[in-house]
């Protein structure tokens, strides 16, 4: 595929399903280039066969939810000032009806049992920032006054615009419609919605995730308290009454838990995905992501963190009848799991796929998942029916030419086996390698159509990636393994299982050879080019490259770097890039996102001023307006201004001909 063919790439988006497992509702998303933005609707889907039918016109429609009833969806709309609103449809389509006017837009929704109310968490900007004084931009606001050591989140900036639970009564989507009166003359013009919301919660805290008891008396969320001193990632799960918002504590930071997920099973019981970060609160590498029961006793944990990897971001649970279904992370692949009371785990759904959000009912479980000829497809798993997929975005893709990688597993130096992939191009070859390497680095490459791989491929590069120790997939220990010695085993690994593929295949020539990689693998590629001077050019990207700079400029960095790299000044230096960059001498593209707070700016300017000063070929490509997640979520326009950049500096350093 062709940098512009990134339109081709069609998400599908947790589903949501009816109560008799007749029908399914999800939503698409896409890169639209002429919108330079992501765009998507939501659909219906009846099942078990059915074919799914467009429901809503919006530009970037998402989250629905299924009211109990099944004939209502609540789901997220931008408003004409691009912040995300509830808004509500019948299940068989119709014409929506905003539900809310929040300031600093909805993060999240859930029906309340009954089906009479939503309730949802928004961000509540402090008065006179954030366009809440019309024409005050935000160079006019008056200073922040900064006491806790979080203060800001890659995606977010500052974090004075706390999280919110909220409370609404549901409008009906059949009523007489909804008009709005218009202004008296005397007053500024007001906007008026269909129902007012009841704030159940004040102050400087945070509320993370919505979810109703089974009796509608409460909500359940993670309260995320920015305190002057607090360092550590325990969390409580508090109940907050939704008449009045009296606040009872479910589960306590005595139980050293951090917590992902919260779910109510339909008799009540709570669970959630949680990870031990024990009693300092700090131990993240590698989180054992499991899933618990919370009951008298305590949280009951049911899932084996060190074989079990319930943590991909996204990762979730539902429910069919009292057992738990959930998604395991393994050797590339999201797999989903029904875990049953007692403990017992079976597999749902396997294979060359990744289980990316999924609901079930009666029965009958549906799934979105990706897979090496597809971004996102809705699947149906049924005891009589097995199976199948009920959509086919993929098909656009397929027309655009995809090569599917070919897995292998290369015994390293120390006999610890090394899994990855080759992809190559059509044809004999030999041709010029491209080492790719992950971020994280507790995070993993998949199966799922990758646009960073076909890109390249599609100009004619082989392209080698792998899952090095500290990856995520094949067991704590293995994640674990690099904690403070970074750049060691990772290292082996990467470049064993380079060399074992590529003298392994005549296709692939090893005297012309490149290597790129984002986040932990900007780190990677920076540690790799210091240490083996064979590549003939570089790509260091948004990368973790000055761990000593870190704590004081990254959202994480109040205890990512201690826990990965130490605190001893000796044992950082000898884990850091920067403390090696004399060494570099291949020619190296550093590219880096303006509003990235998680490998800051600096990471890269720092990095980069080094080479130019030292004389390395270097040059640097920063983009406005992006945050870390450009690659993945950015405008689509800079998104494809990034491949080409990418494609030119290959072509000038590492040329296919």
């Amino acid at each position: 595929m062709r940098p512009v063919d990134i339109e081709a790439l069609i998400s599908v988006g947790r589903p949501t399903l009816s109560s008799d497992a007749g029908f399914a509702v999800f939503a698409t998303s896409r890169p639209d280039l002429a919108a330079d933005r992501g765009v998507g609707q939501l659909w219906r889907v009846e099942l078990p066969d059915g074919r799914p039918r467009r429901l809503t016109r919006g530009v970037a429609d998402r989250s629905p939810r299924l009211s109990p009833d099944d004939a209502t969806i609540a789901f997220l709309r931008a408003d004409e000032r691009g912040r995300a609103q509830v808004f509500v449809v019948a299940a068989t389509g119709g014409e929506p009806v905003q539900v809310t006017d929040q300031a600093g837009g909805v993060t999240d929704l859930s029906w309340s049992p009954n089906g009479t109310r939503l309730a949802f968490t928004a961000r509540v900007p402090e008065p006179g920032r954030y366009g809440t004084v019309e024409g005050r931009d935000a160079a006019a606001e008056p200073p922040r006054r900064i006491t806790g050591i979080r203060w800001h989140a890659n995606g977010l900036g500052y974090l004075d615009r706390p999280a919110r639970l909220f409370v609404v009564d549901v409008p009906s989507t059949d009523a007489e419609p909804f008009y709005a009166p218009a202004p008296a003359l005397d007053e500024p013009e007001k906007r008026v919605v269909a129902a007012e919301a009841v704030r159940l919660t004040e102050g400087e805290t945070s509320w993370n995730g919505v979810v109703w008891t089974r009796d509608g008396t409460e909500l359940l969320s993670v309260p995320d308290v920015i305190e002057a001193d607090r360092r550590d990632l325990r969390d409580r799960l508090v109940a907050v009454s939704v008449d009045g918002g009296a606040e009872r504590e479910v589960l306590g930071r005595d139980a050293d838990l951090s917590i992902s997920e919260v779910a109510t099973a339909p008799d009540g019981t709570v669970f959630v995905l949680a990870n031990d970060v024990g009693p300092e609160g700090v131990d993240f590498v590698a989180p054992g992501v499991a899933l618990f029961a919370l009951e008298a006793a305590g949280p009951r944990r049911l899932t084996d963190p060190e074989t079990i990897d319930l943590g991909e971001g996204g990762s979730h649970i539902s429910f069919d009848g009292v057992d738990a279904i959930v998604q395991d992370r393994t050797r590339g692949r999201l797999r989903l799991l029904r875990v049953t009371r007692g403990g017992e785990v079976v597999e749902l759904l396997g294979g060359d796929l990744e289980a990316n959000g999924h609901a079930a009912a009666n029965g009958r479980v549906v799934a979105s998942v990706a897979s090496p000829e597809s971004f996102g497809e809705l699947v149906v798993v049924d005891a009589v029916t097995g199976v199948h997929a009920v959509t086919d975005f993929g098909v656009t893709v397929r027309e655009r030419g995809v090569v599917i990688p070919v897995e292998h597993e290369i015994t390293g130096r120390d006999g610890y086996p090394v899994h990855g992939w080759v992809a190559v191009p059509e044809g004999e070859g030999p041709f010029p390698v491209i080492l790719q390497i992950h971020g994280g680095p507790y995070a993993s490459y998949g199966v799922h159509v990758f646009d960073e791989t076909q890109v390249l491929v599609d100009a004619g590069y082989a392209v080698v990636y792998s899952n090095p120790r500290g990856s995520a997939g094949y067991g704590r220990e293995h994640g674990r393994s690099i904690r403070q010695r970074m750049g060691t085993l990772d290292f082996f690994d990467v470049m064993d299982f380079f060399d074992g593929v590529v003298s392994a295949d005549p296709r692939l020539d090893g005297d012309r050879v490149g290597v790129m990689g984002g986040s932990y693998g900007g780190y990677m590629t920076a540690w790799v080019i210091a240490h083996d001077h064979r590549f003939a050019g570089a790509i260091v990207e948004r990368g973790f490259l000055d761990p000593t700079a870190f704590p004081g400029s990254s959202d994480i960095g109040s205890f990512f770097g201690q826990e990965y790299v130490g605190t001893d000044p000796a044992q950082i230096a000898a884990q850091s890039p920067m403390a090696v960059v004399d060494r570099v001498t291949t020619p190296t593209l550093v590219l880096h996102s303006e509003l990235d707070f998680r490998c800051p700016l600096e990471q890269a300017t720092r990095y980069y001023a080094a080479l130019k000063q030292q004389g390395t070929e270097a040059e640097m490509l920063i983009f406005p307006g992006e945050d870390h997640e450009l690659t993945r979520g950015g405008r689509p326009q800079h998104r494809v201004q990034r491949f080409d950049a990418v494609l030119d500096w290959w072509r000038r350093y590492l040329p296919t001909d």
